[in-house]
């Protein structure tokens, strides 16, 4: 349950992400049209919420950091 904490701090930094709490799990939506994509986990699973948030900031959802002003100006 820990990281569920970790990961609204993460889409709270995104305004691109949406991150919804219900029925027991958390989704975080990315992207928008036909090519959002939806990351799901039991609200209470840290490793998957780990691997979410792992995802969000490393994998194939990073932000690419020298094309965001918001990211350059808080470096």
């Amino acid at each position: 349950m820990k990281q569920l904490g970790n990961l609204a701090v993460v889409c709270a930094q995104r305004p691109e992400l949406l991150l919804l709490l219900n029925g027991g799990v958390v989704t975080v939506c990315v992207g928008a049209g036909p090519e959002r994509r939806a990351l799901a986990a039991r609200w209470n699973d840290d490793a998957e919420i780990a691997k979410i948030i792992t995802k969000l900031n490393f994998g194939e959802y990073a932000v690419n950091r020298t094309t965001c002003p918001e990211m350059e100006a808080a470096a």
